[in-house]
């Protein structure tokens, strides 16, 4: 969501769909002040999305899979919205960011790092600390549920945090961002 005032001033019509609805108030708060006319829904990504099949041509999919178990069911539901020729456009946690402790300086986790099935007391600081529960997907989950969805993957780039320092960000890039686009369908004659 953070992202709708940019693509509004490039003359996109949007659509923001976030889970929390303090978020969703926000959207429509900016875009009131801002001046530009957006669609909110509140709605959870890891169910079958409010939209029909084939209705946009971008889904812009931030950050976002770390706060969902499962990441596979998402990525068939943006094909499906998407228009033949359209494209996701996704930023991912590669996981490095689940390895250490706080301090950055002790490994604390295996990943997959799911809080859900290991350790009880990393599941409530999460949720004392307001950061939700997170959770860490391969790459073969994250690119590979792509390509599994029917995706083409047409570029990636790899990126570290702006913020702060420490080992992760001073010695490895702990995110990926991809550009996917849904194929086009075969024309008569052209085969699968």
């Amino acid at each position: 969501g953070q992202q709708i005032p940019i693509f509004s001033a490039l003359g996109a019509r949007c659509t923001v769909l976030d889970y929390s609805q303090e978020q969703c108030e926000r959207e429509r708060m900016v875009a009131r002040r801002e001046g530009y006319d957006v669609e909110v829904i509140r709605a959870d990504m890891t169910e079958p999305l409010p939209f029909g099949d084939g209705t946009f041509d971008l889904v812009f999919h931030p950050v976002s899979n770390c706060y969902v178990e499962r990441v596979e069911p998402i990525f068939r539901e943006c094909f499906r919205v998407l228009k033949e020729g359209g494209r996701l456009l996704g930023g991912f946690d590669i996981g490095i960011n689940y390895i250490f402790d706080e301090s950055q300086t002790t490994l604390a986790h295996r990943l997959p790092f799911n809080p859900l099935r290991g350790s009880r007391a990393e599941l409530e600081r999460m949720v004392a600390q307001g950061e939700g529960v997170q959770f860490s997907h391969s790459l073969e989950e994250q690119l590979g549920g792509q390509l599994k969805a029917g995706f083409l993957l047409r570029d990636l780039f790899e990126d570290r945090d702006p913020e702060g320092s420490g080992l992760l960000r001073d010695f490895a890039p702990q995110y990926i961002a991809t550009l996917a686009e849904k194929p086009a369908a075969p024309g008569p004659g052209m085969g699968k």
